[in-house]
Parts: structure tokens; sequence; C-alpha cells
């Protein structure tokens, strides 16, 4: 068992701090292997996750780059405080939340099972039930997803996403809804800490900010939100409108 204690830094907009930007951090970091970039935009592959990034999304630049990588008239989804340019057009939008670990108590769960590639199908399956975000066939490559099981079904998981250096990002909580009130995605979330921290990164989420219940939750067992923050779907200028 372990507790840690990181409450949350301030720093001048001289000084950005690295989960002002996280996405753009790992995709220029630990998880360059898994980026196509051009200038100063980048994105994961297409069967790992949705997410791109912008070296500053305050630099036209960097849109036009994004705009050169994704292609006009595509969509994709972007997350920040920044608003995008002129002629961008916003498909969807949300509000988010960031919250990181500043006293969540990490443990090991001794009935959780690693999960690898072979359960993919499986955790496809448990995602589509639960909706908790985005999850691609790859996604279970950005770090260590566990999973608990009743009678050999998957029920519940937790695991790694977004990897800013020092940083590692908890996502894909869910619970089957036949399996919930037993606490199982806490002791996940706990275990899913644990190996984060043996590493000496510190935990991080994001939620949406109308998933209330989540955010009380995480608020509960340690987690202290840090900012809120925008999730854009964006549609490039240019090219031939359509649906995606």
């Amino acid at each position: 068992m372990s507790t840690s204690v990181h409450p949350p830094q301030s720093h001048s907009p001289a000084t950005p701090h690295v989960l002002d930007n996280p996405a753009w951090a790992a995709l220029t970091g630990p998880h360059d292997r898994f980026a196509e970039r051009v200038g100063r935009a980048a994105r994961y592959r297409a069967d790992v996750s949705p997410f791109t990034a912008l070296a500053d999304p305050a630099d036209p630049r960097a849109w036009d780059d994004l705009a050169t990588l994704v292609g006009p008239g595509n969509v994709t989804p972007f997350s920040g405080t920044v608003p995008p340019p002129e002629g961008w057009e916003t498909v969807e939008s949300g509000q988010g939340v960031q919250l990181v670990d500043t006293a969540l108590r990490a443990e090991p769960a001794p009935e959780a099972v690693r999960l690898g590639s072979d359960d993919v199908p499986e955790v496809l399956d448990l995602i589509a039930r639960t909706k908790p975000g985005p999850f691609l066939p790859r996604t279970i490559e950005l770090g260590t997803y566990l999973g608990i099981r009743h009678d050999g079904r998957l029920v519940a998981m937790a695991g790694e996403r977004l990897h800013p250096p020092g940083w590692t990002e908890i996502s894909a909580v869910c619970t089957d809804p036949a399996h919930r009130g037993r606490g199982l995605a806490t002791r996940l979330v706990r275990a899913v800490a644990a190996g984060i921290r043996e590493r000496g990164d510190i935990p991080f989420l994001h939620a949406s900010a109308a998933n209330t219940g989540a955010i009380r939750l995480y608020e509960s067992i340690g987690f202290t939100l840090r900012r809120r923050t925008a999730f854009l779907l964006l549609r490039v200028p240019g090219g031939k409108e359509h649906t995606t």
C-alpha cells in the first residue's frame, strides 16, 4: 500500500505545465513510436487513439500543420482551452475536467489480471456496453490495462493512456452494469495507480464535466481537480463537407 501527496503545481504562462498539453508531450516523448507528425502537429496512429495535438495551440502555423496532417474536409478530435481559428468548424463540443492524484491510496488488486492483445475483442465488447470513451484495437498497447473477470467474463477494466513525461493517465475505467456497486472500478484505479507510482510517475485522468458521479468518486479517493478543458470534434477547412 502506498499513499502520496502531490499538490497541483502552479505555473506562469511562460512556463506551462506538461499537463496543459499532455497529448503533445506524450506524442513527442514516451509515445513517439505511435505518432504521426507534420511539423507542429501530431496525432496517434488511427488504430491506436483518436487524439491529436499541437505544439502550441495559440500558434496559427500549428493549425496549418494539423490541417495538412488530417486533410481538408476531414474531422479530428481536439481538446484544450484555446478555440480553433476561423474556418475550422466545430462539429461537436463538450466540457471536460482534468484531475491529478494528490492523496490516492494506490495498492494492487489481487483479483485483477493484465489484459493483452488476445483480450481486445472482449475489451471492445465491454467498452461498447459501458461507453467510457474511445478505445481502438491497439489502444491496449499504450500501457498496462487490468481487468476483473466474473465466471470467466470480463466485467470491469481500467488502464493507462496518455503518457507525458513524469505522468500517466488512467483511462477506460468501466464496469459492466450488472456488476456495479461492488467497488470494482475503485480497486482497478488503485491497482493501475500502484503500477504508475512504481515507475515514478504520477497518475492523472480526464472525465466529462457532465459525469458528476465519476468526478465525485475520483475526488473521494484522492484526486483533485486541476483544470477544465473542452473536448471538440473539428472539421478541417476546405474539401467536400461530409459526415463521419
